[in-house]
């Protein structure tokens, strides 16, 4: 569809051309992410782990956005999105933009990549290249190692079509018994639990110098112990995609944990979403793989191998910082160096007290942060209370055993678990029965919302008070994504912000719901208004003449009706930057709609998932939190905001704001025709990376706070 936007004159803000489609903005932000792996100015081995997360990406976003398109077309539902398109329409707009990606991905990878593993010793070689003893020696590993764990399926009149799991690589093979015998097709699948990357042993290679050969070819090139007495045809790989949109009615299901755990077996066996096959792949597979899994020509990605670039990420593991950068290691919080604490005889309450504590991960520690709140507090002989909203943790998460050993010393603990989690549903169910095996109450979700707040409350007896202590996050409870993805949490012992979390953990586990809170933003609740307010409290000083801004940064701006208020406060005057890490609705830089907004994305090393809202006139003007600006957020989730008071804070987040609004080598611009270009610095100009810049400052601030004169600031 055309990108052309309305006269500035006489604008009808519901124009469907004011408004960016959500799909083909998620697409756009896999660009960016592609552009990591084709950027070689970043070390090589950062470039092979984008090539990995770009499968991945790519990988979720057609099981969960093309999964639920499907779903619609099928339903027959021809409703039209905000910037004008039916589900049909965005579908054909998805393959169209989609297909050129991978097709760049795999350029990349064969023209850019392995020439430049092989400059550096590392060889991703095809099997026929390899001498006669090298074969041998894979042949005979296959043998030991990879024979016993294949089971090949035959589809005959003997045997049904073979079901093809989601994800899986596999090997399509032909084969026929004598010359006059029918043509018998059979699937192999690539084995999970064996290195994809198949090293090739070579005494003479150097240390650091290593070759591999990728599993599917090892296969491949030993069917005939597979296949004995029978002459193998063809073979090829082939890789399925399946629809993870799959839901249960949570109004009617007797048992929310038996309805997630039905969502994880029907998701096993949910409608083919996209075939990916390998270039050469004979027509009868491909004609038979089309019908069996109902794909149409469509949803088939032709390319050249490998099919999958996850396994990649191995690479990624080898001993070779000269093609790495220079690894991070998350710094203790200033205010709560274990040192210093253990010293004064002083507690993270005691800190907190004090002053507010805001904490930025992956340049601060989480264990030695917010773990460190919550496992004090599990052993604090004065904690009365603890309870905690968990959407996402680790498998083996310290936040849940510090919890259990709150509940074996006496404390009252609650947790909120949410089940609905998306691929997260089986990890969260064990922590579930874990919890519920200690005797720990867990409230498993909200009928009808997804919890996605990121909050943990302690209640703390201190002398004749209670005292409320309260951790108010941008991002999970997973002590592993801490230290790749940038959040920022908020420990506070404000007792209007207790007393709200107070009424969020009574909705979760009792039958209440409150629409008026102290100082957050709630959602359900009143954090569509108040963010609506905040907006129009803004416009409404620039109409009077006064000077107002918002800057904003979030993952995703998707709700159609904060955009109309952003572009509405842009006509008013105010001036608007907002840093959005992927999808966004609006369009900046339109006369008359939007040219005082300003619209970037950063995307470096770590994942930008932090969330910071500032209002120029409004007291105390900044604010952090779960939420998104997506309808989703607003609306149909359990979201918490809280305002940041602290003056010292509060310049620590216009700090991160700035040097988001300053990079000029991660940092892209989105132009009033919905593309994006990336910055870099003027002539002479030094060049600025938010995310290093932020790292030097959390090691300056960790090594000033070890100095004997330490005053305490960390700005």
């Amino acid at each position: 569809m055309s990108d052309e936007h309305p006269p500035a004159t006489d604008v009808d803000l519901d124009d469907p051309s004011l408004y960016r489609n959500r799909e083909l903005s998620e697409l756009s932000f896999q660009r960016r992410v592609l552009h990591e792996a084709l950027d070689d100015r970043n070390p090589l081995l950062e470039r092979v782990k984008f090539l990995s997360i770009f499968t991945s990406n790519m990988d979720e976003f057609f099981m969960k956005r093309v999964g639920g398109l499907k779903q619609q077309v099928a339903a027959e539902v021809t409703d039209r999105t905000p910037d004008g398109r039916t589900p049909d329409e965005q579908l054909a707009e998805i393959f169209e933009t989609a297909r050129p990606l991978f097709d760049r991905q795999t350029r990349c990878y064969h023209e850019d990549i392995l020439p430049a593993l092989a400059d550096a010793g590392i060889d991703i070689v095809d099997y026929e290249t390899l001498t006669a003893s090298e074969q041998s020696a894979l042949r005979d590993y296959f043998e030991r190692s990879v024979l016993p764990t294949l089971t090949p399926l035959t589809f005959d009149p003997a045997h049904p079509f073979p079901f093809i799991s989601n994800l899986s690589l596999s090997l399509a093979v032909l084969t026929r018994s004598n010359p006059d015998a029918e043509v018998t097709f059979s699937r192999v699948k690539i084995p999970g639990n064996r290195p994809r990357l198949v090293s090739v042993e070579d005494d003479e290679q150097a240390d650091d110098d290593r070759t591999f050969v990728p599993l599917e070819q090892v296969v491949a090139a030993n069917l005939d112990l597979l296949f004995p007495d029978v002459e193998v045809l063809a073979h090829s790989t082939f890789r399925v995609t399946r629809n993870a949109e799959v839901r249960r009615n949570e109004e009617v299901a007797e048992d929310l944990v038996d309805a997630i755990r039905d969502v994880l077996h029907e998701r096993r066996f949910a409608t083919v979403v996209r075939l990916e096959l390998e270039a050469g792949t004979p027509d009868r597979v491909r004609n038979l793989l089309q019908t069996h899994l109902d794909v149409s020509e469509a949803e088939t990605f032709v390319r050249e191998g490998p099919l999958d670039f996850r396994d990649l990420m191995q690479l990624t593991e080898l001993d070779r910082p000269d093609r790495k950068l220079e690894p991070w290691t998350p710094q203790p919080h200033p205010r709560l160096l274990e040192s210093r604490l253990d010293a004064q005889d002083r507690s993270v309450f005691d800190v907190v007290q004090a002053e507010d504590v805001l904490v930025h991960h992956p340049y601060h520690s989480f264990s030695k942060t917010v773990h460190r709140f919550i496992d004090e507090a599990a052993h604090d002989p004065d904690v009365l209370a603890i309870k905690a909203a968990i959407y996402r943790t680790s498998r083996d998460s310290n936040i849940i055993e510090s919890l259990i050993d709150a509940a074996r010393n006496g404390k009252q603990v609650a947790v909120m678990v949410e089940l609905k989690a998306r691929f997260d549903e089986e990890n969260n169910l064990r922590w579930v029965k874990r919890l519920e095996e200690e005797g720990i109450h867990v409230a498993y979700g909200t009928p009808g919302y997804k919890t996605h707040t990121k909050t943990t409350l302690v209640v703390r007896e201190e002398g004749e008070d209670v005292e409320l202590y309260s951790h108010v996050g941008t991002g999970n409870y997973h002590s592993e994504t801490a230290k790749t993805y940038v959040d920022l949490g908020l420990l506070t012992a404000d007792r209007d912000v207790g007393q709200d979390l107070v009424k969020l953990f009574n909705f979760f586990t009792g039958h209440s719901r409150h629409d008026e809170y102290r100082k957050m933003l709630i959602a359900p609740g009143n954090m569509r208004e108040g963010f609506t307010d905040l907006v129009r409290h803004e416009a409404a000083v620039a109409r009077n003449g006064g000077d107002a801004r918002i800057v904003a940064k979030m993952n995703r701006l998707e709700d159609p009706a904060m955009v109309r208020e952003l572009y509405e406060a842009s006509q008013a005057g105010v001036d608007v930057d907002l840093v959005v890490r992927d999808i966004c609705r609006l369009y900046p830089g339109i006369d008359g709609v939007s040219e005082n907004v300003s619209v970037y994305s950063v995307v470096g090393r770590f994942l930008e998932h932090s969330r910071i809202w500032y209002f120029e006139n409004d007291e105390p003007g900044f604010y952090i939190g779960s939420a998104d600006w997506m309808t989703r957020n607003l609306d149909n989730r359990v979201e918490g905001v809280a305002p940041v008071e602290n003056e010292r804070l509060q310049s620590e987040l216009w700090t991160i704001l700035e040097a988001n609004l300053s990079d000029n080598r991660k940092r892209w611009r989105l132009g009033s025709d919905g593309r994006y270009e990336q910055l870099s610095p003027d002539d002479g100009a030094p060049v600025v990376n938010v995310q290093e810049l932020m790292m030097e400052r959390a090691r300056a601030a960790a090594r000033d706070a070890d100095s004997p004169d330490w005053s305490g600031r960390t700005d």
